[in-house]
């Protein structure tokens, strides 16, 4: 009689006990309140890859107000396995990735656009509701959702804004995530004091590099009546346009110069420092190299509105890089502040900068952050004004001749790296 009792309740309570392990993860997923599977492939490393919509509150403070889909990705391996939460910052990728801490880990993944950026906008979009609070919330939201699946450690992760992003969801809700991962990501804790800027330009690289790239911008803007013809030409040629942000192609043109040394030390760096044109260089020359650097449709309508959630942002919380151009003045047609976020807003978005956003993030990065680690790189301008984490278990790197595209655990020093990687392992344990 002991022995069929026992069998039977283990006939009985089996099921009760694997059900939720034997559930393919499609079935798990279309059974998450508000989300919707949109696509399902294979991916590199052994994970099944899912495009998901998620309908998120417009203003989480008041949730009848409307609501908007918000696009995931899903890199499943097993449920049992860490989770990466990586948190894009802008407009999300619809092919596969694994960010770093995601490869050092063996986990899954899950990769969220941010709030405002196409298709991810509320219509109508009350922009208001896109701030680091509301866009945590977003992030925490579906947190909670994939909680509901995932069991095992949780890790968030994001590089530049996307890095930035991640921090803030940590600052409202530290319990969400197991540690977190940031990559070359600004901490503008005071918008009005930018001279870390300004001495990293005067610093970075060689004196000969820093020499040709001032004397580039010079000369572009002292050639203006020669290029902005170009400019123009090639832009009416193209379909690129310039009413709804720069207004004119003047303007588009000089913000693209002011913006090409900027450029040249976030994503090329020494290795290019012999490709500067200098004064017997052509037009056509100095044309096509800051073509290569700043791109000239960056700041055309086509190129920068894609980009006007960021700035935005920038405007009204995160703030902006403002560079003194004092070897410009004399070419300039503009003042210095020219170059901010506003600049690249249409005039019903430009906005007053609230102070009180960073100096809050700041002070809780510094006091009572733990399990946070940041990676930097060397030569990378957003690097200038880093996140200083407490000591409780925190760490920040800087990649040795990095930029804001290379800067890496992978690439860090042997210790250092060895160091980062066990940091985040034990996290995920």
């Amino acid at each position: 009689m002991r022995v069929l009792l026992i069998a039977i309740l283990a006939f009985v309570l089996a099921p009760a006990s694997t059900a939720v392990a034997q559930e393919d993860i499609l079935v798990q997923l279309k059974k998450l309140p508000g989300m919707t599977v949109v696509s399902e492939s294979s991916a590199p490393g052994g994970h099944r890859f899912f495009l998901l919509d998620y309908l998120q509150p417009a203003d989480h403070d008041n949730p009848s107000a409307g609501s908007f889909t918000q696009r995931i990705q899903l890199l499943h391996k097993e449920t049992t396995r860490p989770m990466v939460v990586h948190t894009s910052g802008y407009a999300m990728r619809t092919t596969p990735f694994e960010a770093e801490p995601t490869v050092l880990l063996d986990g899954n993944q899950i990769s969220v656009e941010a709030r405002f950026f196409q298709p991810s906008r509320p219509q109508p979009a009350d922009w208001r509701h896109l701030t680091i609070r509301q866009a945590a919330a977003d992030h925490h939201r579906i947190i909670m959702a994939f909680k509901q699946i995932y069991g095992g450690r949780w890790i968030s992760t994001g590089s530049s804004k996307g890095g930035m992003a991640s921090v803030y969801h940590r600052r409202f809700y530290p319990a969400d995530v197991d540690g977190l991962v940031a990559y070359v990501a600004p901490n503008d804790r005071d918008n009005n004091d930018d001279r870390a800027y300004d001495t990293f330009f005067a610093t970075v690289g060689t004196p000969a590099c820093r020499a040709a790239l001032n004397t580039l911008q010079h000369e572009a803007l002292r050639r203006r009546a020669e290029l902005v013809p170009k400019f123009e030409a090639w832009a009416a040629a193209s379909g690129y346009t310039f009413a709804q942000l720069h207004g004119t192609v003047d303007r588009a043109f000089e913000f693209t110069v002011l913006d090409t040394v900027w450029s040249f030390w976030q994503s090329h760096g020494s290795s290019y420092c012999d490709r500067v044109p200098g004064v017997t260089a052509s037009t056509d020359e100095v044309y096509r190299f800051i073509d290569a650097i700043s791109g000239w449709s960056s700041y055309t309508d086509q190129g920068a509105m894609p980009f006007v959630p960021y700035s935005y942002q920038a405007a009204t919380q995160l703030g902006w890089p403002s560079l003194k151009f004092e070897h410009l003045r004399d070419v300039m047609h503009y003042e210095p502040s020219f170059y901010g976020a506003n600049s690249n807003l249409p005039p019903h978005l430009r906005s007053t900068h609230d102070p009180h956003a960073m100096i809050d993030i700041d002070t809780w990065v510094r006091t009572r952050s733990s399990r946070m680690l940041f990676v930097y790189g060397q030569n990378d301008p957003w690097g200038a004004e880093p996140f200083l984490p407490s000591k409780d278990d925190s760490y920040s790197y800087v990649t040795p001749g990095a930029n804001h595209v290379t800067a890496s655990i992978s690439n860090l020093g042997p210790s250092e790296k060895s160091a980062a990687t066990q940091a985040l392992r034990r996290w995920a344990r």
